[in-house]
């Protein structure tokens, strides 16, 4: 039996992908049954595997991480548009079966793809490097995946900290969550994932993926999210840990004026008016209405406010 079906929808000259008898013969020979603790639905359609990777706009020598592979569709595709990737599954029995599915699909699997077993919310660029493909240059310069819905943005802010040369993204996440990744200020879902994304660069929401092109279908809507890393954080000489308590005591409670709001974060309401001042803000607007550079100098502010308090 061959490893796996014909892809109908290749163009001729195209290498195949997983198609839908392909996923759910693999899953049989694995008697896997996907589970929804780690968020496991599988894309099951060639065209929509193709759609995400154009999506990514991957340069040719370009190391790719990708989150939760599963039994490789996406990553199939990833690695026709890239040097090399490293998958990082949770599921060791998926894990384990990736290697050789990608060597049965694709020549120089071996050396182009690293498949490593562990959890993204706390996976290092040590752990990354250590597996290393043969055909990467260096690091991930992109991040490209399907999310598992429960921890989609943990995920994507843990490896936006801790893999600084990740330059640009793609990641497919519930739609609900996709808007507030791409939210603006001033919008109803804007909030402290939005923010928070910011920090790091410009995001956008790209796309919408329906239901029937997963196995099993989910209940909702998936889109697809767009980011690039920018060249310098939006305030030059603040930490990003002190910007993100600042964003999160602010929607802390919504309804609350930031005055209010930020009055536990600085310590006394009055500390919080004045750092809003010396930021600019006024100190009766809430949080959904200030983008991530007034976050960004409000704790600048009270940073000065503190070393003047204790000088």
């Amino acid at each position: 039996m061959p490893d796996h079906a014909d892809d109908t929808s290749a163009a001729p000259g195209v290498a195949p992908l997983l198609s839908a008898a392909d996923i759910r013969r693999i899953a049989a020979e694995l008697d896997l049954r996907p589970t929804k603790s780690w968020g496991q639905n599988f894309v099951i359609d060639p065209n929509t595997i193709r759609r995400i990777v154009a999506a990514a706009a991957l340069a040719e020598d370009e190391h790719v991480l990708e989150v939760g592979p599963g039994l490789g569709s996406l990553t199939l595709g990833l690695m026709d548009a890239a040097a090399a990737v490293t998958a990082v599954e949770i599921d060791p029995t998926t894990a384990a079966r990736l290697p050789a599915t990608a060597s049965a699909m694709r020549a120089g699997a071996s050396e182009r793809l690293a498949v490593l077993h562990g959890d993204a919310m706390t996976v290092t660029p040590e752990e990354v490097d250590a597996v290393r493909p043969a055909a990467a240059q260096g690091g991930p310069t992109a991040l490209v995946a399907n999310l598992p819905y429960n921890v989609a943005v943990p995920v994507l802010l843990h490896v936006l900290e801790h893999f600084p040369d990740i330059r640009h993204g793609l990641v497919m996440v519930q739609e609900e969550v996709a808007d507030r990744l791409a939210a603006g200020p001033g919008s109803k879902v804007y909030g402290v994932p939005s923010a928070k994304a910011a920090w790091y660069g410009p995001v956008r929401k790209v796309g919408t993926i329906g239901t029937q092109v997963f196995w099993p279908a989910p209940r909702i809507h998936s889109g697809l999210v767009a980011f690039e890393r920018a060249a310098q954080p939006p305030v030059a000489g603040v930490e990003r840990e002190d910007v993100f308590a600042v964003v999160d005591a602010a929607f802390a409670q919504r309804r609350k004026t930031l005055r209010a709001a930020l009055s536990g974060w600085a310590g006394s309401a009055s500390a919080a008016e004045d750092a809003l001042r010396a930021a600019g803000v006024e100190p009766q607007t809430r949080g959904e209405a200030l983008g991530i550079a007034d976050f960004a100098r409000i704790a600048a502010a009270r940073g000065a406010q503190v070393t003047e308090e204790t000088a």
